[in-house]
């Protein structure tokens, strides 16, 4: 008679036991994220405050962009090599130090520096944390952890700026770097007191042989590259869709920040329908529904802003939840599909993943200022979207059908 009813508490307390690591990761992944936008808004007032020109002030967030996909390279194989958690540890150990070390910058130099030392440490919770959910469940569950952290995540971008806002406006930039080394420190505190087994993976007995047979993988390259050229177009708007909203149109900043809300909303509901429907459809189903929104929506988007002119704003922004929704759907499951390819070394698996995607996406975002830097409208833009969502389809059906 007690069997069933300690079985079933055993039960209870593993889905406790991994709701609480599930929360954990949320946050380390935050980390990042916040770290990266909460900046933006003192970004003006830091080119007075610290006398300097504001293009040594940008290298701030760019370096800040440039270490995060860097340092992935490396955090991965170390969390695949020694084990997840003293590379977490020393991550947001990092990550604390450096935002306590950015609060007293005296140059932009020094504010640059710890800026970089600030991304190499909350890279960790990302690229670490994608591995430890990868070391807990299966590809198709994966999928649908990562779906739900993201579609939480997300809302960082959004806040940050506000957050970082405030904390400037009333206490000046350095509120922010306190702010995040509080963050960091916390989580870092959290990540200590958690005892859990997957903090603790590690295969240093393959390690090598594992290497060799991912980076011979097609799949793998091309999940990876389904990450990187599935979120493209969005990297490809990130970068254009300012000059044509401010310059072409325009418009305010402030009109711009407000209509960008909307792919948000179609990225957050893409993630969030992937923790409801992989296990039911399968990582490589979502993967090619995403694919299709993605085009189609890209597609829509040329269409209704040729055909319906004096509506520009609607015709640019509304279609992105479409094409938002469709990221939402390919970007979790690519990520699942590429560390699923060898789960020993899923901290590599993810730390390229990142890396490729990242890194295409910058490419991305840079095309996508230099197609509209001399057009008369945001139809470049539009088409160049459309080139990497096609992209998209080619990579995966080229190389993960294999």
């Amino acid at each position: 008679m007690l069997e069933p009813a300690r079985g079933d508490w055993a039960k209870r307390e593993t889905r406790h036991t991994r709701v609480r690591l599930l929360a954990l990761l949320i946050a380390m992944a935050g980390v990042g994220s916040l770290s990266l936008n909460i900046l933006v808004p003192a970004i003006p007032g830091l080119a007075a405050k610290l006398a300097a020109d504001p293009a040594s002030v940008q290298l701030a967030v760019s370096l800040y962009l440039m270490g995060l996909a860097a340092a992935q390279l490396v955090f991965g194989p170390l969390a695949d090599r020694f084990g997840r958690r003293p590379v977490v540890l020393a991550g947001l150990a990092l990550a604390t130090i450096a935002s306590t070390t950015a609060m007293f910058a005296a140059t932009i130099a020094s504010l640059v520096v710890a800026r970089v030392a600030q991304s190499l440490g909350a890279s960790t919770g990302q690229t670490i944390g994608r591995a430890i959910i990868r070391d807990l469940y299966d590809r198709e569950h994966a999928a649908s952890m990562i779906g739900l952290v993201t579609s939480v995540v997300v809302l960082m971008p959004m806040v940050a700026p506000l957050i970082g806002g405030v904390l400037d406006t009333l206490f000046g930039w350095e509120a922010i770097f306190a702010f995040t080394a509080i963050v960091s420190f916390t989580v870092f505190a959290w990540a200590v007191l958690t005892r859990n087994a997957s903090l603790g993976s590690a295969s240093p007995r393959h390690f090598r042989a594992d290497l060799a047979a991912l980076a011979s993988s097609p799949r793998f390259f091309g999940y990876a590259l389904c990450a990187g050229l599935g979120s493209a177009p969005f990297f490809s708007f990130l970068g254009g869709a300012p000059h044509v909203v401010v310059t072409v149109l325009e418009r305010t900043s402030a009109e711009y920040g407000l209509w960008f809300f909307i792919p948000s909303i179609g990225f957050m509901s893409g993630n969030f329908a992937v923790s409801r429907l992989t296990s039911r459809f399968g990582v490589d189903a979502l993967i090619w529904w995403g694919i299709a929104l993605t085009i189609t929506g890209c597609l829509l988007n040329v269409v209704v802003y040729v055909a319906l002119p004096g509506w520009e704003m609607a015709t640019i922004f509304l279609p992105q939840i479409i094409i938002g929704f469709g990221n939402g759907l390919l970007l979790p499951t690519s990520v699942a599909g590429a560390v699923s390819i060898r789960p020993q070394v899923a901290g590599t698996a993810s730390g390229a993943t990142g890396f490729i995607q990242m890194s295409v996406g910058a490419m991305a975002a840079q095309l996508g200022g230099h197609v509209v830097a001399q057009a008369a409208d945001a139809t470049p833009m539009l088409w160049l979207m459309l080139f990497f969502g096609i992209a998209t389809a080619a990579a995966v059906f080229t190389l993960v059908r294999r």
